[in-house]
């Protein structure tokens, strides 16, 4: 593995000077639930695709576990996807999804703290240092490639520890979305909130909050909605390609995770029978926090025309991502599952129902685990999140 990690080390992707430009066509485009017409909108939608956080390959961040690898590049590339859309959840909560991103252009002090979420250290709560660590517990070594379904369940156990964005994540099973246990996770009790600045939580934060200061919050829980399915057996079924262009259609849309066997992207939407993507396989230099807690965020925003790719030459194992703001959001992506989805197609993609399946196990909304700082069970109970560096440090105060 070492070996394996120091060559990964060493690699660097250059991104090509050269990205093809969008055709001269009459056709339209759809990104994450916007259409525009390439004639007329060419300008707004590269604006708009600029604004979309970009995270790619990083080297010379700290050592992953204190002596794990210090880039990922080679292994990393569904991590960054998994957290680009993610962070196009944040920005659909907090900004919006018609915020755009200028060069040099001041932007709020949301948007810094969205991206401290994702910079490239161990105390962030969607860094690669905590996305690597929390999918040991999913079976994958650090520095092992992970599949769109393994990045899905680790966000979901990462967002349990983010009190500042209070995100209900629902990840479905058999290729199934249950409208009721959704309702019952974003509608569960009351639960104590943080005023954190942002999410660059370190464990002691996260585990020692100040009852004093708490708040509770209510009411409906922003949903992050992940379908990993399977579109095929070897490659994508010709029958599933107008279903899962429709979900680029959606306002609800965050796209769609995938790509190619050991090879990533991050798919924002169409045009024509070709999927457009954000691509992570370029191998920046880490950026830290700076002195004021800003981000030089230059190289988090891919400022040139995007990768497409024919539709037919997608890995057939994707994660389809959903962001529901308000209660009525969600009813809203309900039916046009229904409408555009479901009752269009003799082979869905997938299903939704109403009531839980009465053969599947009960269904209990995920929550932050029951922690203390009294012994070793520490490490079972957060599922190994954290080093064992920091559990000894906690101990010690």
């Amino acid at each position: 593995m070492e070996s394996v990690l120091s060559k990964y080390e060493n690699q660097t992707t250059v991104l090509s000077e050269y990205l093809e430009e969008f055709p001269e066509t009459d056709g339209s485009v759809w990104i994450l639930g916007r259409q525009y017409h390439l004639k007329t909108d060419k300008s707004k939608l590269l604006l708009d695709i600029s604004a979309r956080l970009w995270f790619t390959y990083r080297r010379k961040f700290s050592p992953i576990g204190g002596t794990g690898p210090s880039s990922d590049t080679g292994w990393g590339c569904m991590l960054r996807c998994g957290q680009m859309m993610l962070a196009q959840a944040l920005i659909c909560r907090h900004l919006g999804r018609d915020w755009h991103w200028g060069r040099d252009k001041k932007q709020p002090e949301e948007y810094h703290r969205i991206l401290r979420c994702f910079i490239d250290r161990k105390d962030c709560c969607y860094s690669i240092h905590q996305m690597a660590q929390m999918g040991v517990g999913e079976g994958k070594s650090i520095g092992e490639w992970f599949g769109p379904n393994t990045v899905a369940q680790v966000l979901k156990k990462l967002a349990l520890f983010d009190e500042w964005n209070s995100l209900a994540v629902y990840v479905s099973m058999d290729n199934t979305v249950v409208i009721e246990d959704i309702k019952k996770m974003c509608w569960s009790p009351p639960q104590s909130c943080s005023a954190a600045r942002g999410c660059t939580l370190s464990h002691r934060s996260a585990l020692s909050q100040n009852k004093n200061t708490a708040v509770f919050c209510s009411g409906w829980k922003p949903l992050l909605l992940i379908i990993p399915l399977r579109l095929g057996i070897n490659h994508i079924n010709p029958i599933y390609i107008d279903a899962f262009k429709e979900c680029f259609k959606m306002p609800q849309s965050l796209g769609a995770l995938g790509g190619k066997p050991n090879n990533a992207y991050y798919f924002i939407g169409f045009l024509g029978n070709e999927l457009i993507y954000l691509d992570p396989h370029t191998t920046q230099i880490f950026v830290d926090l700076e002195e004021n807690g800003m981000v030089d965020d230059q190289s988090f925003h891919c400022q040139q025309a995007p990768h497409r790719m024919k539709i037919m030459n997608l890995d057939p194992s994707v994660a389809l991502g959903f962001f529901c703001k308000e209660e009525k959001d969600f009813d809203n992506w309900c039916s046009l599952v229904q409408k555009e989805i479901l009752k269009q197609q003799s082979l869905r993609m997938f299903e939704l129902v109403q009531n839980h399946p009465a053969h599947w196990p009960p269904f209990i909304p995920p929550a932050k685990p029951e922690v203390t700082t009294s012994g070793a069970e520490l490490i079972e109970s957060t599922d190994k999140l954290f080093e064992l560096e920091e559990e000894f440090e906690i101990l010690s105060v």
